[in-house]
């Protein structure tokens, strides 16, 4: 799939709006004051940083791996599949599409949230009830036809819009003063169980990671702008630049809306009214049209970039063959991903069904913290592997992105474990399929461990050199460092097996095969060869034995090389083996 480049006009401003519209959406509206009347402000505080901890260094990640290659559409799942390979790549990619496409309908069910006192006004007027339902439904249909029939520049184009009325609605909810907190204590929650007058339900205290996982999703938005990588001009320089101003002004305002909400509002009235932040607002219709347009926007985003995720997943041919056929072709000279966005339409359709906001917000928090996990692992592993290919232009501390891995996977155990345990096994099984269907390629992952045990192997043995050697003389704690040359490998293997054994567990085995003759061609594809048997004849043993070959004009001079070379262990060898004819010693 390769965009034409006259049509990558998008810049930074793209991905700043389409991250921070997602940041400050219907989260921010529906469930802040959920969390400070259920778990109080100081833990509210605790989950903001807990969840910038995980996304934060995820967008300084996601700028590494951006200014270290060419970005092409599929946003984040190409950047994962480009440096972890195809098959964990793939596994990620669809989990990170289904948590993209079920978002739309977590969006579409916030919008119609915010058209209550629309409900409830036609119902007093006109008798007539209309249920969420039909809204949730005719508004997820509209979102299919404007973009299946408008594309991606529409929905860019509305972000102007939508972001001026969320910045609208939340400076009207700054100015405002609200009834007040008459208990201003940082820890106080609501008890146990309170009952909401007006209906008899009763309300029963979340705990705090019930909360987190509900408010978590808000907390994605910084991946939102990676969809668009397919439409930028310049996403090395867009995508870092756009992602991360977006994180820092969401991490400022959640702070202060957290606190005013806090010091504005009764916890009782924080936690049966969803949209108490119309009760504090200097004119409440602003509430109900900021959280309107943050969810229509939002929507529009995961509509936006889930599409691309899932086309880049076709392209790759991660699915079967004549699956990813289909999927992969685009509309016109865009590639506009009409296929892939009938797709996402109908899983988003599916979960408008459920209704239930908090049911969708768990299944899309873990699905979005595997996706955070495995970017921080990739620019952990990038930076521990030292690859000299992998020279980003933006460089983030490895320990930032060793955080927020750990940091991933610990949350979500802590959400939900059963979750948390099926979300591990289906990217496994996904891994597992797509390897087994021939689609992945030795790729990112064993090439990132290779690296990483060749940087300790490394270290290991420049630490050891530079210690002294009077262990090598020492009597107690001697060390056998064997070295052994033989030119009948092949005919007889008591030299190699002598070698092993005095290296076995306590000491370092060095077994070379003798080559005679000069180094050329031929005799260095004969040393390959010879080299592949050995490692091939001694896989069975169990050997210890470090392996390798040398050619030289006689006997007496590969051992006088031989002797000369350090020992691989760090330290010179201190045991010389030989082999020798009992009838001719000489």
């Amino acid at each position: 799939m390769k965009v034409v480049e006259q049509f990558k006009t998008m810049g930074t401003w793209p991905v700043f709006l389409t991250a921070i519209s997602t940041i400050l959406g219907a989260i921010l509206f529906l469930r802040f004051g959920y969390s400070i009347a259920h778990i109080g402000l100081f833990q509210t505080l605790l989950i903001i940083l807990l969840g910038h901890l995980v996304t934060v260094p995820a967008a300084l990640a996601v700028a590494e791996i951006a200014t270290n290659q060419k970005v092409e559409g599929g946003g984040a799942y190409f950047m994962i599949s480009r440096s972890f390979g195809l098959n964990i790549g793939g596994a990620i990619g669809i989990t990170l599409f289904l948590s993209q496409s079920i978002a739309v309908a977590f969006y579409i069910i916030a919008f119609t949230v915010s058209s209550r006192s629309i409900i409830s006004w036609v119902d007093l007027n006109y008798g007539i009830l209309i249920e969420p339902l039909w809204i949730n439904l005719t508004m997820m249909g509209l979102l299919t036809l404007l973009m299946l029939t408008k594309g991606a520049n529409v929905g860019v184009k509305a972000l102007y819009f939508v972001v001026a009325a969320l910045f609208t609605a939340l400076l009207f909810f700054f100015l405002g003063t609200g009834p007040g907190n008459p208990v201003l204590d940082p820890t106080a929650t609501i008890p146990e169980f309170i009952t909401v007058a007006e209906t008899g339900e009763v309300i029963q205290r979340f705990t705090f990671f019930e909360v987190f996982t509900f408010i978590f999703p808000a907390f994605t938005g910084i991946a939102a702008g990676l969809g668009l990588s397919g439409d930028l001009k310049d996403p090395r320089r867009s995508i870092p630049l756009g992602t991360i101003y977006a994180t820092i002004v969401g991490i400022l305002v959640y702070v202060a809306v957290a606190i005013k909400l806090w010091y504005s509002s009764p916890l009782e009235s924080l936690a049966t009214d969803e949209l108490f932040m119309e009760q504090i607002s200097i004119w409440p219709p602003m509430i109900a049209i900021g959280l309107a347009a943050a969810a229509i926007s939002s929507a529009l985003g995961s509509v936006m970039i889930a599409p691309r995720t899932l086309q880049a997943l076709a392209v790759d041919g991660v699915f079967p063959d004549k699956m990813s056929e289909w999927l992969s072709v685009g509309k016109g000279e865009r590639q506009e991903p009409v296929r892939a966005s009938i797709a996402t339409c109908i899983i988003g359709f599916a979960f408008v069904a459920i209704g239930d906001i908090n049911a969708v917000a768990e299944i899309i928090s873990m699905f979005f913290m595997v996706t955070y996990g495995a970017i921080c692992l990739v620019s952990f592993l990038e930076q521990m592997a030292a690859d000299p290919s992998y020279r980003p232009t933006f460089k983030s501390h490895w320990s930032i992105s060793l955080v927020g891995a750990v940091l991933c996977f610990v949350l979500m155990f802590g959400m939900n474990t059963p979750y948390a345990i099926v979300s591990i096994v289906v990217m496994i099984l996904i891994h597992a399929w797509i390897s087994r269907k021939g689609g992945g390629t030795e790729g990112g992952m064993v090439r990132l461990f290779k690296g990483i045990i060749f940087q300790i192997t490394r270290s290991l043995q420049l630490a050891l050199q530079m210690n002294d050697d009077d262990d090598l003389k020492s009597t107690t704690g001697w060390r056998p460092f064997v070295l052994s040359i033989s030119p009948d490998s092949f005919k007889r293997r008591e030299g190699f097996d002598m070698t092993r054994w005095i290296a076995h567990k306590y000491g370092f085995g060095t077994y070379m095969h003798y080559i005679q003759g000069f180094l050329n061609e031929e005799t260095s594809k004969e040393a390959q060869n010879a080299h592949k048997k050995l490692v091939e004849w001694s896989r069975g043993g169990g050997s210890r034995v470090q392996l390798d070959t040398i050619i030289s004009p006689s006997y007496t001079s590969a051992i006088a090389q031989c002797v000369q070379l350090p020992g691989l262990s760090g330290k010179g060898n201190n045991l010389f083996l030989m082999e020798y004819d009992p009838g001719n010693f000489e």
